[in-house]
């Protein structure tokens, strides 16, 4: 059976998508599309990515935002990335609890999206 080989690309609505796109880019690294097929476009390291639905059960999971969407970031250094963002003054929540698949940490974007942080266990 032919698969896909990961994410091509996440696209969503914002009221404001310069100034969403440039928050992305300033506090989580993420890179804006290029501007040409000449640019390059944000590169993502290999590793473990999880595609859910959730059912109607969760909808009001604290992990989407208030359209139902949510995206979770792999990170290397939780710690690191938490205290950049609240040096930006943006509210972060640290899970106390470390799951067997790693850490994981919960804020906003500017338009109320969920984002999550996850620092994989393991190597």
């Amino acid at each position: 059976m032919e698969r896909v080989t990961g994410l091509g690309g996440v696209f969503f609505a914002a009221r404001d998508a310069d100034a969403l796109q440039r928050w992305y880019a300033e506090h989580l690294g993420v890179g804006a599309p290029p501007h040409s097929y000449d640019d390059a476009e944000w590169q993502q390291k290999a590793g473990p990515t999880v595609f859910a639905a959730f059912g109607p059960e969760h909808h009001d999971s604290p992990h989407l935002g208030p359209r139902g969407f949510g995206i979770n970031f792999r990170v290397t250094d939780l710690d690191a990335m938490v205290a950049q963002l609240r040096e930006a003054d943006i509210d972060v929540e640290v899970d106390e609890k470390v799951w067997p698949n790693g850490r994981f940490a919960s804020l906003h974007d500017p338009e109320g999206n969920a984002v999550q942080l996850w620092e994989p266990a393991g190597p």
